[in-house]
This record gives structure tokens, sequence and C-alpha cells, in this order.
């Protein structure tokens, strides 16, 4: 009977010490603060979302994630970045293996129609970067018959080729730091995209004083931040935390912090959509 008996207390033990451990992990994601949330963010857009060579994260989109998980109650050591690839978006939100995603993620109908969105927080362009001492590219259409480079699947270049400057002669490239030593070696003319993520990169040091922008608005794109499909109480925080960063000057600062250096025009922080 002893030896039943200590059998017994030790299942009890160990179920208790299960119980423990599933509570102290438990209430992640759980939008409500405690444990931990994973956010989903770029890690290659300097001035929005980069993971630097020490670990890090820097940027824009860091920065308000930050400050909207403290507002959902998780400090900045809660927070699991994980990386976003823009085509796997929707597919993470809808498995779960991320709470909310900051990520130059532009709000479109065809995505609100599998994700929700809270904001926006963000206004950004189509334009083009081009070096300081350009002078003849001052127009879209000032493309044509030059050599426009872009990022493998890149919608922006593709809207400058179909519908602005159909002449332009593209130069499709892996990856935005090919197309800027491009851009510097004189292989490229221009290349195009948001014109935030191009003032990211135009205000790193190594590239400060080579390019500029070109001050184009070709398309407006509304940066919201990702969410499950159906969750709008979630929605309705985020929302509220957002109006709370405008209201206190925390927006202000972080576009200077990560922009000014570029001379970046950008647009005031727009409307919350609270539909």
């Amino acid at each position: 009977m002893k030896l039943r008996a200590r059998k017994v207390s030790a299942a009890i033990a160990t179920v208790l010490t299960l119980s423990l451990a599933a509570t102290a992990c438990g209430g992640s994601d759980s939008g409500d603060g405690g444990g931990k949330i994973t956010i989903g963010i770029k890690f290659d857009q300097p001035g929005l979302g980069l993971k630097t060579q020490d670990g890090k994260y820097t940027g824009f989109d860091v920065d308000v994630a930050t400050y909207v998980a403290k507002e959902l109650g998780y400090e900045a050591k809660d927070i699991e970045w994980k990386q976003s690839i823009s085509a796997q978006r929707e597919t993470m939100l809808a498995n779960g293996d991320v709470k909310l995603i900051v990520a130059t993620y532009s709000i479109t109908d065809k995505r609100k129609a599998k994700v929700d969105f809270a904001g926006p927080y963000f206004i950004a362009r189509q334009d083009l970067l081009v070096r300081k001492d350009e002078t003849g590219i001052t127009k879209a259409e000032d493309l044509n018959n030059a050599k426009l480079c872009s990022v493998t699947g890149s919608t922006s270049a593709q809207n400058i080729k179909e519908k602005l400057a159909p002449k332009a002669n593209l130069q499709p490239l892996g990856g935005y730091s090919e197309c800027l030593t491009g851009l510097e070696n004189k292989s490229v003319d221009a290349l195009t995209t948001d014109d935030s993520i191009l003032a990211g990169y135009a205000s790193q040091a190594e590239h400060q004083g080579k390019f500029k922008l070109a001050g184009l608005k070709l398309s407006e794109e509304k940066y919201g931040i990702g969410i499950k499909k159906g969750d709008t109480e979630l929605k309705g925080k985020i929302n509220k935390a957002l109006e709370k960063m405008k209201s206190d000057g925390s927006w202000d600062k972080f576009v200077e912090a990560n922009f000014g250096k570029s001379g970046y025009k950008y647009e005031p922080a727009p409307a919350i959509d609270a539909s």
C-alpha cells in the first residue's frame, strides 16, 4: 500500500509540474499581455525592418511594433521577431505562426479577404531612387529607353513598364543591394519601389550622399498591421495603441529617427480606419 501511495504521489507531482510549466509557457500571443508575443517583420529593409549582423532589430516597423506590443502588455524582451516574407504573410497569420505582422504590409482588398488590418500607420508612395547628380529623370516617362532596376517579382517595376514608361529597359536583379550597386556604378539608371524602402536604403551610412529620391508619387500604399481574420478585439486594441502613438509624439520620433537623414518627404500620420 505504501508503494502504491508513493506511486500515486509521484504521478500527482508530475501532473502538477507539467501544469505549472504549461502555465508558464501559456498565454503566449494572447494579446492581453504576459508571456511572449511573436511579431512578423522584414529582416532586410533598412529603416523599416532590419536584422543587423549583431542580431539586433531596427527600423520604423520595429519601433511601431514594439510600441504596440507594449500597449498590449508586452515588454521588448517579450517579443519574438519572425521573418515575414511577403508571399508568406497571409499564411503565417492564418496558421498562428505570428500574432501580428508589421512589415510594409500594404492594405488591399485582395488581402483583406484573407486577413484583417489595424491602421493604417503609414502611407508610402511608389518612387524612383536615382544618383545624386541625376538631372535627366524627373518623371516616370523619362525612364523610356533608360535602364530601370527591379527586384525579381517587383510589382512596382511592372507598374512603370506596363503603364507609365513602356519602353523602359527592365533589369531584374535578385535584391535591392544589387540594384544599389548597379545604380552606383551606372549600369542602371534608377531603382523603383515604395519611397519608404528607398529612403531607408539612402539613409544607410554607406549610401549617404550618393542617391536621392525623385519625389514622384506613382501610387499610394497604406501600411497596416496584419492580424488573423476575425480578431476584432485585437484590432480595436491595436488601433487604440496607434492613436496614442500619434498623439504622444512617438510616431514623429520614430519617423525622424529612421528616415531623417535621407531627406525623405514622408506623408503625415494617416487617419486610423476603425471600420
